[in-house]
């Protein structure tokens, strides 16, 4: 019998969760359709980036407290299940429910009456006592909790022991199941309602976003006259606390941030006006950059180079990245464009030095560490990150 059964197991939430609950002795089993991400996964190699997780997946493996498998028998078997499936939004900014409904069609005849169900993605408010209702409907009595996942990627093997644990359930009984669960990490859970829960997971990123679109227009309103914003967010931020959690400029991107700010319109009517302006400044960033390269340049016939294609810095993902938005943009305006990025898998990226070499202008798209020490004398250089350390006038 396992402790917990991860379904969706083999993604960027689903397997660092059950790596750290099979180091601390839990009997785990990771569930997913991909057969050959469970294939890389029984081989303890991980297929992104997460500080510290491969040596944990190994020895795990070895202990014998983690598995992976494509069938999903490993539910029945299993006390609790912890699924791993979100609501992401469709074109127009609406939640979509279908992966959720498909998969509880597909799965329900391998939960039990008794069994605990632990959601653990971003989930529309009131969709756990949807998923609830449906399971009833199937004459499934379970006990489903919302647990949200808070994890900053690349960190996630800290984090989900330095974190507190939000928990929420319909039951005493789902409460305690996920207590059990997460107890394995921390000891500091935090109780609320399943739709607060819900609420808290949509308001830490929406907040989140809306202060990267604050950053950003504050960016554009410095650089629309001609000064460094990077000097005054040294004048605005030193030794100023209520301050220091103005971040800093640049692409607000990932499978997150945007998709929970809409989802969080969709809840309250369409009526969230901060939300949806925080979209067009966030999401406006790559036009109004390519907009001011073609005031001061001649765009149209010269190659520009993308430096960065991972939403975020020191990542090799792409979900989401606003990198692949100013290429769009790019193809258009610019005579060529080149993309390079040393963690990200994509054939169609070329080496640092070639697209360097090629360019007649550089953007810096993510910050990565390797672009710190970048010699790009003679280039045209838009470092909205700072990077360089030269300023972020674009």
């Amino acid at each position: 019998m396992y402790d917990a059964c991860i379904i969706g197991g083999c993604g960027h939430v689903g397997l660092p969760l059950a790596i750290a609950l099979a180091s601390k002795g839990k009997k785990v089993c990771v569930q997913d359709i991909n057969a050959s991400a469970i294939e890389r996964t029984l081989r303890g190699e991980m297929r992104f980036y997460e500080e510290g997780a491969e040596p944990l997946l190994k020895q795990a493996l070895a202990d014998g407290t983690l598995s992976a498998t494509t069938s999903p028998t490993c539910i029945s078997e299993s006390e609790a299940v912890v699924l791993i499936i979100g609501t992401p939004v469709d074109e127009h900014l609406n939640p979509r429910f279908g992966l959720i409904e498909e998969l509880i069609e597909q799965y329900s005849d391998y939960f039990y009456d008794g069994q605990a169900l632990i959601l653990r993605s971003t989930l529309y408010p009131g969709l756990s006592a949807k998923v609830r209702q449906w399971f009833e409907r199937k004459g499934k009595h379970l006990h489903v909790a919302f647990c949200p996942e808070r994890i900053l990627e690349g960190k996630a093997m800290t984090e989900l022991e330095k974190l507190p644990q939000i928990i929420s359930s319909f039951s005493e009984e789902g409460l305690a199941a996920a207590r059990k669960v997460f107890s394995a990490l921390t000891n500091d859970i935090l109780v609320v309602q399943p739709i607060e829960a819900e609420l808290a997971k949509l308001f830490t990123n929406t907040w989140r976003y809306i202060k990267f679109a604050a950053a950003n227009q504050f960016y554009m309103i410095a650089n629309d006259y001609g000064l460094d914003f990077y000097n005054i967010y040294y004048a605005v931020t030193h030794n100023y606390d209520r301050a220091k959690d103005l971040p800093r400029p640049g692409f607000a991107a990932g499978p997150c941030l945007f998709k929970d700010a809409m989802q969080l319109g969709a809840f309250n009517n369409g009526e969230f006006y901060l939300g949806h302006a925080a979209m067009l400044v966030n999401e406006g960033l790559p036009n109004y950059i390519v907009k001011k390269l073609k005031e001061k340049y001649d765009l149209e016939n010269m190659t520009v180079g993308v430096l960065g294609m991972a939403f975020k810095a020191n990542s090799d993902d792409i979900r989401e990245s606003l990198s692949y938005k100013l290429k769009k943009i790019l193809n258009v305006e610019a005579w060529q464009v080149l993309c390079a990025d040393p963690l990200v898998d994509d054939k169609r990226l070329l080496p640092l030095e070639e697209v360097i070499e090629r360019s007649d202008v550089i953007i810096i798209a993510t910050p990565h560490n390797e672009y710190k020490n970048l010699k790009l004398d003679g280039k045209i250089v838009a470092d909205i990150w700072n990077v360089l350390g030269n300023g972020g006038i674009v």
